[in-house]
């Protein structure tokens, strides 16, 4: 039984994996404070990441799955570790910078990105750090993640839409595209990597295709059983105010992840997956004012 370290392990992306390695019958293990609800069948290692200890210093894992977010972050864990064979770090696409030419490959030069700022250079630095001390251990920068168990508002916003039967307002006329993967295929194509253990080990991973976020926001109504009606916001207004993403465009060169994993899960499917999980866990879901600001400034 191959034994699995997530760090983190109650929120989006690190519970997500947490469960579906649970799910092969694999022995899991997460590493947090315990603050919130533990998924069934994990083993809890109870610690704060900066205060680690000798928590880990007797333990192996097969695997260390890491979601964390600065290189500070990186080298406790490492410090802190007794033994282990592979090592994943989920980094982003946040690292690459938002005035280089796009699609963005893996060889991009990393710099500050204007949007996400601290958050990018914060990953760019664990990256460093951690191929400085591992070279060995895989990169992994997705889009936009999606599909069951995310408690970020995006796709949760635009479902609320649907349920109560408003319209939804567009950033202009909607053509601003994105590019997102689902969560379960970001785990599919770990598993791959841990089969083939390839030769390069950093990874732009993501749909090849982009959507336009009228488009989208069609597919997130269709998903919860209703037809979206469009109000298109054409004023100077910061779009953050009323709508899910950033008005910031950019696409990842995924050639290499489509080579060894050449099938990911359509978006209209994974919306409807999303959409199944979110009915029965909407208070799982972190919401942002948006019917407000719309209602007192749009509508």
């Amino acid at each position: 039984m191959k034994k699995v370290l997530v760090t983190g392990g109650t929120a989006f992306v690190s519970r997500y994996i947490a469960e579906y390695y649970v799910g092969k019958g694999y022995d899991v293990s997460v590493l947090n404070r315990n603050t919130k609800k533990q998924s069934d069948g994990v083993r809890l290692i109870e610690a704060d990441r900066y205060h680690l200890g000798d928590r880990l210093r007797d333990l192996h894992f097969d695997v260390v799955i890491d979601t964390g977010y600065t290189a500070k972050e990186v080298e406790l864990l490492l410090d802190a570790l007794g033994s282990y064979e592979n090592y994943v770090f989920i980094s982003s696409s946040a690292v690459y910078p938002d005035n280089l030419p796009q699609p963005f490959a893996e060889e991009t030069p990393l710099a500050e990105n204007t949007y996400w700022r601290k958050y990018g250079t914060d990953k760019i630095e664990a990256e460093a750090v951690l191929q400085k001390r591992d070279p060995d251990a895989f990169i992994i920068r997705p889009p936009y993640l999606y599909g069951p168990m995310n408690d970020i508002y995006r796709e949760a916003f635009v479902f609320d839409c649907a349920m109560a039967d408003r319209p939804f307002y567009l950033p202009g006329d909607g053509s601003l595209k994105l590019q997102f993967f689902h969560i379960q295929d970001l785990c599919r194509f770990l598993d791959i990597l841990l089969e083939r253990k390839p030769e390069q080990h950093i990874f732009n991973v993501g749909n090849p295709e982009m959507i336009s976020v009228r488009d989208w926001a069609g597919l997130c109504y269709r998903a919860a059983g209703k037809t979206a009606e469009f109000v298109n916001v054409q004023e100077a207004v910061e779009q953050r105010n009323y709508f899910s993403f950033c008005e910031y465009e950019y696409q990842l060169d995924v050639t290499r992840q489509c080579a060894l994993m050449p099938d990911a899960k359509p978006l209209e499917e994974g919306l409807s997956e999303a959409f199944a999980w979110y009915r029965q866990n909407q208070d799982q879901v972190e919401k942002k004012p948006f019917f407000d600001y719309i209602d007192m400034y749009l509508k």
